[in-house]
């Protein structure tokens, strides 16, 4: 029968110990978010909150983020009708103002600044998500969380002083509007969101791949790079709400010099083609500070093994796939 050689933490637990080192007691992966991300320290701190929303006609992205340094916040939007992109990026000093609590699922997100403002209240039936940025998009949304809906937490251990702990819970009812200059949009029917929490202490670079994707009864995550050598993942399938986890490193083909060209993601329970429709690409120099992202949308097809060993199918699940480089 496959399965994770993985540890599961089944009780809340402290990323941290009292000096700021990972805790080894919190190395391991959750069904539902456990950890208290009590980060120590400045300089290295990353915090940030990431809802990625996908409707019939639009995908919106949203970030609002503490790097210590500074606040990068920002609001997206793709027309998937006419191909359309409008967005609005803020860089605010030294993170001024921003509120990014230490459980993912509890408390409340707030930022503002360089003409955005994004708020999340998070209680235990689910998050309602706001976003401002006049001139682009004003957002309001219902994401409720269904119960047994299980999510995947993870605490990826590169050493005791550089960790990172993420949630990623894919496939989340969405319910509300979106207001862009040429009109409004009900969200509801054929609507998901995925949420990515992130809490820890980076090396200087790094690279990753992330893919999520989502149709009924089924979702995807998938990642690769920033976890090789450590021993953890961020792989699992879940169909029906529940997490099936996928411990093995698996292989992603893509080519860099034309990102709209399939790609494939591989291992033993785990075959993936993804066939991007649209590419964003996004890239910002600071001088020693940098980051180059290029994030596709479009379907999925293939299959996955869950524990049982069943080969699930998910041909026409829509999502993304994404290389992000990163100085920071």
């Amino acid at each position: 029968m496959p399965s994770t050689h993985e540890r599961e933490i089944t009780g809340p637990v402290d990323l941290c110990l009292p000096d700021g080192r990972l805790n080894p007691g919190a190395v391991g992966w959750t069904r539902r978010p456990l950890h208290r991300a009590n980060l120590r320290g400045w300089g290295r701190a990353k915090r940030w909150e990431y809802w990625g929303i996908v409707t019939p006609r639009h995908i919106i992205g949203l970030v609002a983020s503490s790097l210590d340094y500074a606040g990068v916040h920002g609001v997206y939007v793709l027309d998937r009708e006419t191909g359309e992109e409008t967005g609005k990026d803020a860089v605010v000093p030294f993170a001024r103002g921003a509120v990014l609590p230490d459980r993912s699922g509890a408390g409340e997100v707030s930022v503002r600044g360089g003409g955005v403002a994004i708020g999340v209240r998070q209680r235990p039936s689910g998050s309602r998500v706001r976003a401002l940025a006049p001139g682009v998009l004003d957002l309001d949304v219902e994401i409720p969380l269904p119960e047994g809906h299980e999510s995947l937490g993870v605490v990826i251990p590169w050493s005791s002083r550089r960790f990172q702990y993420t949630v990623k819970d894919v496939g989340r009812p969405v319910r509300g509007r979106l207001s862009l200059p040429s009109g409004e949009h009900e969200i509801g029917e054929g609507a998901f969101a995925v949420l990515d929490h992130g809490r820890g202490k980076w090396p200087y670079r790094m690279t990753w791949n992330w893919a999520a994707a989502s149709g009924p009864g089924l979702a995807l995550q998938l990642g690769g790079k920033w976890t090789d050598g450590t021993g953890m993942t961020e792989n699992a399938l879940f169909v029906d709400g529940r997490l099936h986890k996928i411990g093995e490193e698996l292989t992603w083909t893509y080519d860099r010099a034309d990102w709209l060209r399939p790609w494939t993601i591989t291992g033993e329970r785990v075959e993936v083609e993804f066939r991007p429709f649209h590419e964003r690409a996004a890239r910002v120099e600071l001088g020693v500070v940098g980051t180059e992202t290029h994030q596709c949308f479009g379907r999925f097809s293939g299959h996955a093994r869950t524990d049982e060993g069943a080969w699930i199918d998910f041909d026409g699940l829509t999502g993304w796939a994404e290389e992000a480089r990163q100085r920071w």
